[in-house]
């Protein structure tokens, strides 16, 4: 690592607009604890920073759905995400808020500084305004029918049935939220940051850096590129918003602080807040060029971080700049992307009532499957198997090994080193003494998932040390051998306790306590001497507790329940407005192609889940000339019991192939609603089996 006299690390503020889910853990919070407890670990200074990001539209927006002012909106989940962090043993030098009087100044202030050196423009455009409410819109107020994919719910930013992002003029038949009326176009004046201005310091400052050329991670580095390459726009910072910081200008009445300007300054505003609460100062921690400054986020974060706020700083003058933004992918969740609209998603408050003390497996799991480089996926069997037979299974069972032995041949007593080191003894010590490094430079370089196989690979080591060693065989034959087995037992058992303490904090915490270990001072991992002979090693219970099929069937249930009741909810409203979300019709294909397709209406005869996939169901179909099996994807949406007996449609000329071990023999046709609900489609007479769709 570079030296510094200090590291100021922030985490991304999460939207106060609703809890957390595993999602936001795994794409920014856990990877910055981990990297903060190593660094506190190592003695380096370190300041860690984070808060709710409380204005902007969306809140609003979610204040006036739950019949609240946005301050009471905020109030509500501000204290849940706290809450959540804390229980999680993500610790923050400081969670702060923006709607905290002390970052409205510092807001300001800023925002002041740059004014003052000429550092906006101002542009007159024009924008939808309400004339009932009377106010301007902003994007989310307004909804349409999209141009891309004919979605008449449509949000003026961006379309969420297709992804495609939009402009407000873009849309057809254009509402305002608030009204459910035409909206009118009125002209209105905002401050923009000319970006545009400052290419050539952005590509000096990324494009040009041989450190960020290296350091950088590849998504990030190349979303930058991408970005000035493009050509960089004057970027309004201003909105006609009743929500927000207000514009400290006379003539800026109803005027706003953009969120996307407003929220990265609560980082320095909660350094301002700690600060005072410790009575130190805050500015070494972001005005010392001895200081060095890392954003943890996830991609979609990348261009406020990585090129507007180091303008915004720079611009500003003083501060420094970051030297790294790790930012990880996204995670989806049984293969699927977490969406809060659909309640696709496990919420981080529900896991903690559900799951209590089962911390460290959450943990464990998010870290080992950390969307680092690509999107990745969380499943509740691979968090099972994650738990059970790596967590307990080589962890967990090899300190409760050494611990029984412990108290079984020396009373909990440390025996002390009797013999001359044989081969798999220094084999473990150079094992030991090897890991705290490796795992340091992975960590350093924002490598967790490796750092965290480093060390379960220690404990692998350690398993297979007792089972070649054999204390319980040599103890009758040998006792100075045992001692020292027992002795290289429990060092090893102390550096793990050190080496877990940025994953698994909480095991961290109970082994240290059984050892009588005071500290996780990194620089005393990697020896064999930090249990004293004669200390006492107390008696502990497992570390890690099972999880079950039952509790896996009950999260895995709770996930889908609740997605249904949402897209239920959603389809009664659309019942309500007579709508329908169409998706875009695929290109055209010639009548040909379409003539090589065998469609075959089919008997299901016998239906059942794959084993190992929550998601397929396996069926035995009836051709009228033979039988067939089938695999589909339909597990989430409809039962084998509801399917047994039913006529489908099915693509009898499609190629074989294997899906999870098992043959399908063709595809079963199904229609799929506007909210994403797979449904039976069926012949509206009963005809007999095979017989040809024309």
């Amino acid at each position: 690592m570079t030296s510094f006299k200090r590291t100021t690390v922030t985490a991304a503020l999460p939207y106060a607009n609703g809890p957390l889910h595993i999602g936001h853990i795994a794409g920014c919070y856990l990877p910055s604890d981990i990297y903060v407890k190593y660094l506190k670990a190592s003695g380096q200074p370190v300041l860690f920073i984070c808060g709710s990001d409380e204005h902007g539209v969306g809140i609003s927006i979610k204040a006036a759905a739950e019949g609240l002012t946005p301050k009471e909106l905020v109030d509500k989940y501000h204290p849940m995400m706290d809450n959540a962090f804390k229980s999680l043993g993500i610790d923050f030098d400081f969670y702060s808020r923006t709607t905290d009087p002390i970052h409205y100044q510092t807001a300001q202030e800023f925002f002041l500084e740059l004014y003052k050196n000429d550092k906006f423009i101002k542009k007159v455009t024009e924008q939808f305004y309400d004339v009932d409410h009377q106010q301007f819109l902003a994007d989310r107020y307004i909804y349409g029918t999209c141009p891309n994919c004919g979605n008449d719910k449509a949000y003026g930013d961006q379309c969420e049935n297709c992804g495609k992002s939009l402009d407000p003029f873009d849309l057809i038949d254009p509402k305002s939220a608030l009204s459910n009326k035409t909206p009118e176009k009125r002209f209105t004046e905002h401050f923009y940051l000319p970006l545009d201005q400052y290419e050539n310091w952005l590509t000096e400052f990324i494009l040009d850096s041989p450190e960020k050329q290296k350091n950088w991670k590849n998504n990030v580095y190349g979303q930058c590129k991408s970005w000035i390459s493009q050509g960089m726009h004057p970027r309004a910072i201003t909105r006609d918003l009743t929500w927000g910081v207000p514009v400290p200008l006379p003539d800026a009445e109803g005027k706003k602080l953009y969120v996307w300007f407003d929220a990265p300054i609560g980082y320095i505003s909660a350094t301002k807040k700690w600060a005072q609460a410790n009575n130190t100062s805050w500015e070494e921690w972001w005005k010392d060029d001895q200081t060095r400054l890392i954003h943890f986020i996830g991609k979609d974060n990348i261009v406020f971080h990585c090129i507007i706020f180091p303008v915004m700083l720079h611009a500003h003058g003083g501060f420094v700049l970051p030297d790294n933004v790790p930012a990880n992918e996204f995670l989806n969740i049984e293969g699927q992307k977490i969406s809060t609209s659909r309640n696709w998603a496990v919420w981080v408050h529900e896991y903690l009532i559900d799951l209590p003390d089962h911390q460290d497996a959450l943990r464990y799991t998010l870290c080992a499957n950390a969307p680092e480089s690509k999107d990745n996926d969380f499943t509740w069997k691979d968090f099972q198997a994650k738990n059970n037979n790596e967590l307990s299974a080589i962890l967990g069972n090899l300190i409760n090994r050494i611990n029984v032995l412990t108290h079984k041949f020396y009373e909990g007593m440390v025996p002390e080193i009797s013999t001359e080191l044989s081969t798999l003894d220094l084999e473990l010590v150079q094992a030991i003494a090897d890991a705290p490094k490796l795992i340091a430079d992975c960590i350093e370089n924002f490598k967790f998932r490796e750092a965290l196989n480093i060390f379960m690979d220690l404990a692998r080591a350690g398993n297979k040390y007792l089972t070649e060693t054999e204390p319980w065989k040599s103890i009758k034959i040998d006792e100075n051998k045992t001692k020292t087995t027992i002795h290289l037992g429990i060092q090893l058992i102390a550096n793990l306790s050190i080496l877990a303490n940025p994953f698994i904090p909480f095991a961290s915490k109970k082994i240290q306590s059984a050892l009588g270990l005071q500290d996780f001072n990194w620089h005393l991992a990697g020896g064999i001497d930090l249990i004293k002979p004669g200390s006492t090693f107390q008696k502990m219970d497992l570390l890690f507790q099972p999880i079950t099929d039952e509790m896996v069937e009950i999260q895995t249930e709770k996930l889908n329940r609740g997605k249904q009741q949402k897209l239920e909810e959603e389809n009664s409203q659309n019942n309500t407005d007579s709508t329908i979300n169409y998706q875009a019709l695929k290109p055209n294909i010639e009548f040909d192609d379409f003539a090589k397709i065998d469609l075959r209406v089919v008997t299901i005869l016998e239906a059942q889940k794959v084993k190992g996939a929550d998601k397929l169901l396996q069926f035995t179909v009836d051709l009228g000339f033979e039988k067939r099996s089938v695999v589909s994807g339909v597990a989430l949406h409809l039962s084998p019991e509801e399917m047994i007996g039913k006529q489908v449609v099915l693509v009898a000329n499609l190629a074989p192939r294997k899906i999870k071990g098992v043959e399908s023999q063709g595809m079963i046709l199904y229609p799929e609603t506007p909210g994403g609900q797979l449904k039976l489609l069926c012949p509206y007479t009963e005809v007999e089996a095979g017989s040809v769709v024309a």
